[in-house]
């Protein structure tokens, strides 16, 4: 089984390609005096991209862990998500409320997505 570590430092990696499954470290947004759905918007953009320099895309995904700083602003966050996730493929999900690790981030979501078969 081939373990790939990709984009990384010496704290974490970007991704990790284990046995034809493509982890993503918790992705946050690059601008953090955007809104809420504009910093979802920042976070999906960058899943989008990893999960493409990964050889998948979002209708593979398997499962997606998000954490938003105030459920007062979790609708927001879940319209941008529900126009993005692929049509009929949305993943398994859990969403809580939590204490970012740069107070001005409103979301970070990790994700898990399936390679291509083949």
């Amino acid at each position: 089984m081939t373990l790939t570590h990709h984009d990384s430092s010496e704290r974490m990696s970007k991704y990790v390609i284990h046995n034809g499954t493509v982890y993503l470290s918790g992705q946050v947004p690059s601008d953090a005096t955007a809104n809420m759905r504009e910093q979802t918007e920042q976070v999906l953009a960058r899943i989008d991209d990893l999960l493409a320099r990964a050889g998948t895309d979002k209708t593979r995904l398997i499962s997606a862990q998000i954490w938003v700083s105030s459920m007062e602003e979790f609708a927001d966050m879940n319209s941008v998500w529900d126009a993005w996730v692929a049509p009929g493929r949305p993943p398994v999900r859990a969403a809580v409320e939590a204490g970012l690790a740069n107070p001005d981030w409103k979301v970070e979501i990790m994700a898990v997505a399936a390679l291509p078969e083949g």
